[in-house]
């Protein structure tokens, strides 16, 4: 398992060599003197936590913690401050602007490594949860839900950069004869075998996720109608090539159909009218025959 990365903050080197040499053995630990340096590193590095002085010339840890917390790249980072300052207008306003804890100078050593500790423990559990809401259990693709949330800022941001952006809806042909003659389990086994095949295509900025049922989705950034109907093409003849081996040793075979469309980025304003249409091919893949691709531009 990785090392936990912490990002320390402090104008004073003697402050930083302290808690380096604290933490070092434990963590990768990276030093910053002041609030640019930091919040570049931060952007970059994305560190597990940061440890944050609030008395600091040109920015101080207030301004640093409140700049962390408007940029979507940096705001779910825990920041504990680490400072001199005692009265509670100090303490109120370190957690109003968002840090998670607070450690006062001249600090305990294990004071403050249990408080990093419980922190890092607190945030691993965030993630695990964050995680869980937005996968899909039996095929570890993202759920419908997350891909609902996800899609409509890749959509904006494609409109941006007047950048391609492409639609596959997937589904599972004759899934139902599926369950009804060898069982549910079966058709779980289909299921996940398609999620693995589908995870094999997907290049790292594809957006993979289960629609539901036998349904599945994906959205293709920078690629255009020719290319996802070429994408399609081959996930399609790799499950036709497939097969999944039953309890008898027999082999199961199955096909699926998709449907395509692109993103007009003048008229399409949401991904529900761009989804519709990757939905309409795929109903006309359906009903002409099924194990096909069709195209709705």
């Amino acid at each position: 398992m990785e090392n936990k990365t912490i990002l320390i903050v402090d104008d004073t080197s003697s402050n930083i060599d302290i808690l380096v040499e604290l933490l070092d053995e434990t963590y990768d630990v990276i030093p910053a003197l002041d609030g640019e340096f930091a919040l570049e590193v931060a952007k970059e590095d994305r560190p597990d936590l940061i440890l944050l002085d609030i008395m600091m010339p040109d920015m101080d840890g207030f301004e640093v913690c409140s700049r962390l917390k408007a940029d979507e790249n940096t705001k779910d980072i825990p920041v504990i401050f680490i400072t001199a300052n005692t009265d509670e207008e100090s303490i109120e306003n370190a957690y109003d602007i968002g840090g998670t804890d607070y450690v006062t100078k001249p600090f305990r050593p294990k004071e403050l490594l249990s408080r990093v500790k419980k922190e890092l423990q607190i945030q691993d559990m965030v993630n695990k949860l964050k995680l869980l809401a937005s996968t899909d259990p039996m095929t570890k693709l993202f759920n419908r839900r997350y891909f609902t949330d996800v899609s409509q800022s890749l959509l904006e941001l494609a409109k941006r950069n007047e950048s391609m952006l492409s639609v596959i809806m997937i589904d599972i042909d004759k899934f139902k004869n599926i369950n009804d003659t060898y069982g549910h389990k079966v058709g779980d086994d289909v299921i996940i075998a398609l999620a693995l095949l589908l995870q094999e295509h997907a290049r790292k900025s594809d957006l993979i996720s289960r629609w539901g049922g036998e349904e599945f989705i994906a959205l293709l950034p920078h690629t255009d109608i020719k290319g996802a109907f070429a994408i399609a093409q081959r996930i399609r003849e790799d499950v036709q090539n497939q097969s999944i081996k039953l309890d008898d040793n027999q082999e199961l075979k199955f096909t699926i159909s998709i449907g395509v469309s692109t993103i007009d980025n003048k008229l399409d304003k949401n991904m529900e009218a761009s989804v519709k249409k990757a939905d309409d091919a795929l109903y006309r893949a359906k009903e002409g025959g099924r194990n096909q691709v069709c195209i709705n531009k």
